[in-house]
């Protein structure tokens, strides 16, 4: 039982992967489209949901920019991407504040390239799928520290979604 629990576990981190900033689409997605693809991409996660109500909302909160004739680009939606994931574990004001500063660390397929490895090491390593993760050295500049902080956050409380929803529905059995 122990094991066949283990691989319910880990079986959604396991062949999980973030698109990288080249593999999102550019050619301007509509509300619908948006949700879909970003719930298509995030739904083995199972504990992370957007819908189009979020996304307007984020759009009002100054989160991501207003969609240009209704259709929402690369850069909004790797945004999208970036909030759906920490809003497990974070306040809006602090997405704000985490997006700002990944402003300062390059462009965005830089940094959004660089949270998606981040997130997927994360993953790997709390849910017991790939190595640790490596400890940064102290000269990392805050913004790096911060997305990585950030990531490790979202991992755990994954990881204890998964196990209980794991846990309750094996009781159910």
């Amino acid at each position: 039982m122990r094991n066949e629990m283990k691989a319910r576990i880990v079986a959604p981190v396991q062949e999980f992967r973030l698109p990288r900033y080249q593999e999102v689409p550019d050619v301007g997605l509509y509300l619908e489209q948006v949700t879909s693809y970003i719930s298509n991409i995030v739904s083995p996660l199972q504990s992370i949901t957007i819908t189009g109500s979020m996304i307007s909302n984020y759009v009002k909160k100054d989160l991501v920019s207003n969609p240009v004739k209704k259709r929402y680009s690369r850069d909004q939606i790797v945004a999208l991407i970036c909030i759906a994931v920490t809003k497990t574990v974070l306040t809006l004001e602090d997405i704000q504040v985490l997006l700002s500063m990944q402003r300062r660390l390059g462009d965005n397929r830089t940094v959004y390239d660089f949270f998606c490895q981040e997130m997927e090491d994360a993953l790997n390593a709390v849910f017991g799928t790939g190595p640790d993760i490596e400890v940064l050295p102290p000269d990392v500049m805050d913004e790096k520290l911060l997305i990585c902080k950030a990531v490790v956050a979202v991992a755990h409380k994954l990881y204890l979604d998964t196990y209980l929803r794991v846990l309750a529905e094996s009781e159910q059995v």
